[in-house]
């Protein structure tokens, strides 16, 4: 296992070279649909979590597996090795890591691990991993896929950014909640390997959307059309998660709506080094965030990613 380069011993002693439960404190900011579940996994694993969230209330399942609720994120991070974050903006990011005396790089011990799951900037990412290591401390950018279902049961694709030896000596962590780690490069990577991650499953949200529409209009029977072509080159992962549940009207949340506007934003607005020739053009994206756009616009932005269809409903009368 790769250990990480121990800059300035920790509590007088050595940074620990190995990954266990007894040796590694655990922290957690950020327990939503996919947070608790991905921070439970830790638990469950053997794991003691120091957790924070702003609406205490949400505490309540973890703390009753034994999470510690605390009052800040600087509080988690001075109890902590490691801090994960799974929360919904950039901006929520940034206050929640690099707010001064409160945030979690205000509180972090040397050699401490701040990682970062939240679907996020990659600028953002850069900008925290630079400020991480003047305080002897790592950053990595480990967005991730796979909905609500991968969260619970621990199928999480990972796709991680920052230095190689602290994603690998995270692996033990990481793999407890996805079942596939993937380094991406550089800070940043991770943030930006989602980001055209998200373009892909727009595009199969929108497609199985209008299938399941045009299907319907076309009085077939939805479910025996999903069946019908979920061996052939149409199938996807999308439509193994989504479809049933377009299908019966489940559009409780794996993941929000409105976050689809923001990461589907992110990319149609990427400038890579901020110089004008640096733009992607990205037609099918830019078209898969105006149909998110109006599920938010409809009121509709809390509702699962899966709810695009009903955009696709009301263009077409139904």
């Amino acid at each position: 296992m790769a250990e990480i380069p121990p800059l300035i011993p920790k509590n007088g002693a050595p940074y620990p070279t190995s990954i266990s439960p007894s040796t590694t404190r655990i922290g957690w900011i950020g327990i939503g649909v996919m947070g608790e579940s991905m921070a439970s996994r830790l638990i469950s694993a053997g794991y003691s979590l120091t957790i924070f969230a702003r609406t205490p209330s949400k505490a309540a399942n973890l703390q009753s597996l034994g999470a510690k609720l605390v009052n800040s994120p600087v509080e988690v991070a001075q109890s902590s090795d490691v801090v994960f974050t799974m929360l919904g903006h950039p901006q929520d990011v940034r206050r929640i890591v690099l707010e001064k005396n409160t945030g979690v790089l205000s509180g972090l011990g040397p050699n401490g691990v701040i990682v970062d799951h939240t679907s996020s900037d990659p600028g953002l990412a850069k900008e925290i991993f630079a400020i991480a290591r003047e305080k002897n401390c790592w950053a990595v950018d480990a967005p991730v896929s796979g909905g609500d279902i991968g969260a619970k049961n621990g199928n999480l694709a990972i796709f991680a950014g920052g230095d190689e030896n602290v994603v690998d000596w995270l692996n033990p962590l990481l793999r407890i909640m996805g079942s596939k780690v993937s380094y991406m490069g550089g800070a940043g990577s991770g943030m930006s390997c989602k980001i055209a991650n998200q373009i892909i499953v727009g595009a199969n949200l929108l497609g199985l959307s209008e299938g399941l529409v045009f299907a319907g209009k076309a009085g077939l029977d939805k479910g025996k059309w999903v069946e019908a072509i979920r061996g052939g080159a149409a199938g996807s992962m999308v439509m193994e998660l989504y479809g049933g549940r377009m299908i019966e009207r489940d559009f409780k949340p794996g993941g929000f709506a409105e976050y689809m506007v923001k990461d589907m934003g992110m990319g149609v607005n990427f400038v890579e080094g901020g110089e004008d020739d640096g733009v992607v053009v990205l037609p099918g994206a830019a078209l898969t965030k105006q149909l998110f756009s109006g599920m938010v616009a409809n009121g509709d932005g809390k509702l699962g990613t899966q709810g695009l269809i009903s955009v696709i409903e009301r263009i077409n009368g139904i």
